[in-house]
């Protein structure tokens, strides 16, 4: 199996307009793999991005690399699963990039907390940007990984950005057409528009000098799940809001009054300008979330892949290691396959 690799970078180096900063000389973990901090920038809203970028165990910077931007859910932060994806995938022999969102977690913008779809997708496009500038990127095998709804934003710029040359996403999920309609399109038409018309009220209170309000993306505690809820509740509550994953910078809130921004976004709308570049799709077996991959998938054209891991939910993809180390294979041998490098 053909291994790639994906984002890198060297110490205290300045290329251009984007800084990187390297804390510790690069954290070098128990096997062999090497993370570093750095900052770039989102290229046309000049907001600093924090990233971590890991390089495999014998990096040569020599070499030309494929390189691999990983996208974290809505609500989540680089150390959680997408940083654990990244980790995964230069255990392989991949370089690898997780950043914070623009206006998320160790990143700047503000208002902090908001969740920006246009902006989201800028991101990708500016992880590419960055990507450029090193010397040991393989500027035309660039591919993308996104989870959950860093799936969706992945793929919608996959769709127009041409220098993405793979994509992949674990648990995809449509951010906006979830807001507009409800996980598996459960809210009524009366509902949709009472949420639309909420968040234009609290939008005008807010540019008239109210405070901001802020929902969460999960439960913040049992009580707050609804009875009869679907698994994806309680178990994003567990991940993001307990000991199993909780970050200090993760603190499970957006800005409702952008929710009609969010409402607008469609992650999936154009699967076939993605052809004849490859996509792959990898979702659990018991994820409520599945039907966002599917019809993607099905959508699509060749060449394309759905992969099922028996038994796993949406948010069990994000850290069981029995499957966490399935789909990093299946990734592993996706990418080594699509993205060529000289290694």
């Amino acid at each position: 199996m053909q291994k790639g690799l994906i984002i890198t970078l060297s110490a205290l180096l300045l290329i251009g307009a984007f800084e990187v900063q390297t804390f510790a000389k690069g954290e070098t973990m128990k096997d062999k793999t090497q993370k570093e901090k750095i900052f770039y920038t989102q290229t046309f809203n000049n907001i600093k991005i924090a990233g971590e970028l890991y390089k495999p165990e014998n990096f040569d910077v020599n070499k030309k690399y494929p390189a691999i931007v990983v996208v974290h859910p809505a609500g989540g932060v680089k150390e959680q699963v997408a940083g654990l994806y990244a980790k995964r995938l230069s255990e392989q022999g991949f370089v690898t990039l997780a950043y914070d969102a623009a206006y998320q977690g160790e990143s700047g913008g503000e208002p902090h907390f908001l969740e920006r779809p246009s902006s989201r997708v800028e991101d990708v496009r500016s992880s590419v940007d960055y990507l450029t500038t090193l010397p040991f990127v393989d500027k035309d095998n660039i591919g993308v990984l996104g989870i959950c709804a860093g799936g969706g934003y992945a793929f919608n710029a996959a769709e127009t950005e041409m220098r993405i040359k793979a994509v992949a996403t674990v648990s995809a999920f449509d951010l906006g057409r979830a807001r507009r309609q409800g996980l598996n399109d459960s809210m009524t038409i009366e509902q949709q528009h009472q949420k639309l018309k909420d968040a234009a009220e609290q939008r005008t209170k807010e540019v008239n000098g109210g405070e901001i309000k802020y929902n969460g993306y999960v439960p913040n505690s049992l009580e707050e799940i609804p009875e009869n809820a679907p698994p994806m509740y309680r178990q994003g509550y567990e991940y993001y809001r307990t000991d199993l994953a909780k970050h200090p910078r993760s603190e499970n809130k957006y800005i409702f009054s952008n929710y009609a921004e969010q409402a607008a976004f469609t992650a999936f709308d154009r699967p076939e300008f993605v052809s004849p570049r490859p996509v792959l799709f990898i979702v659990g077996e018991n994820a409520e979330s599945a039907y966002f991959s599917k019809e993607a998938y099905d959508k699509a054209l060749e060449p394309k892949e759905y992969v099922v891991i028996p038994n796993a939910t949406h948010i069990e993809m994000y850290y069981k290691p029995e499957y966490v180390n399935q789909a990093v294979e299946k990734l592993s041998e996706f990418y080594g396959k699509n993205l060529k490098g000289n290694k």
